[in-house]
């Protein structure tokens, strides 16, 4: 490896890749950093029962509560995003929850091609009180999987004058994936928040964050959030 490629700083969930494949993204062009805007937006991505089942459950325990959740990680994770949170209103920066709009889903299908029964059990929706939203939070239903499809999300950052986007929640793999690409595609210096994520794999956490920073996005840890939102 080259100097350069020696600089990156080999996090957990890092050294599931190869480390010969890291070199050759480098080398490739890929995996490149950038920095955090002045005008950022948090997208907190369906932390809701529904995705994480109750605390204290196995991830076997929480599938059978509710076959979406993730179960320990769910929980490892929410301390995070709490300080994520809270940096950012502390920050006076705009925070969007999204959830799943369960009743419209029943009219334009369900964001993956699960075959789930219909109906949710009580409690899927509600968020953990550690992160629960406030007053000034935007609450975000969405039928798929990207909080940008066919919602008002795009136009929301524009009116709040929005230059970059960081996106925490679930899953890593899934709806926190198709977020990030969505927001890259709209224009928007987007960032993930490694340990402020989660999925029911560790190996789908892994691989989706090592793709995300290759291509749309740069992936931070809570900390590296902190030292970014510092004032200058």
């Amino acid at each position: 490896m080259t100097p350069r490629e020696k600089r990156i700083v080999m996090k957990e969930w890092m050294k599931v890749i190869p480390e010969s494949e890291i070199a050759t993204y480098q080398r490739a062009g890929f995996l490149n950093r950038i920095s955090l805007g002045a005008r950022p937006a948090l997208i907190v991505v369906d932390v809701t029962y529904g995705f994480t089942g109750s605390k204290g459950l196995t991830l076997e325990e929480a599938i059978k509560e509710f076959p979406t959740a993730c179960g320990p990680a769910s929980w490892a994770a929410m301390p995070n995003i709490a300080k994520l949170i809270e940096l950012f209103r502390n920050r006076n920066a705009p925070i969007v929850f999204t959830c799943v709009d369960t009743h419209n889903q029943g009219f334009s299908g369900r964001a993956t091609k699960s075959k789930r029964a219909g109906k949710v059990a009580p409690g899927y929706g509600e968020f953990p009180p550690a992160i629960s939203p406030q007053d000034g939070d935007w609450v975000l239903g969405k039928t798929k999987a990207s909080a940008f499809f066919q919602t008002p999300l795009l136009a929301y950052l524009v009116k709040e004058k929005v230059d970059s986007v960081v996106v925490c929640g679930v899953s890593t793999s899934g709806c926190v994936r198709a977020t990030v690409v969505d927001s890259c595609s709209n224009g928007f210096d987007t960032f993930v928040v490694d340990d402020a994520c989660f999925d029911r794999s560790w190996f789908a956490h892994c691989s989706n964050l090592f793709d995300m920073s290759a291509k749309y996005a740069h992936v931070l840890s809570l900390h590296e959030v902190d030292a970014e939102c510092a004032p200058r």
